[in-house]
């Protein structure tokens, strides 16, 4: 059931996630972010377990992505 807070709650960290800037600019301080944030919702009470789990999913798939990003730049590639 989704209610009015949940979704403002997911929109509002889906655009931390969506800050490439940050992102690329500090990867590690912006994952963190995006964890802390993630872990509130949900100790709230306005996220579930279900999402919890699918924004540290996306979370660690943003990391991942300026990890291979910031070596490309790196690397000349």
């Amino acid at each position: 059931m989704a209610t009015v807070e949940r979704t403002a709650a997911i929109a509002t960290w889906t655009v931390l996630l969506n800050d490439r800037d940050a992102l690329l600019e500090n990867p590690g301080a912006q994952h963190k972010a995006l964890l802390r944030t993630a872990h509130a919702l949900h100790r709230a009470h306005i996220i579930d377990q279900g999402d919890l789990s699918d924004l540290l999913e996306q979370a660690d798939g943003a990391l991942a992505y300026a990890v291979e990003a910031l070596f490309d730049l790196q690397s000349g590639e």
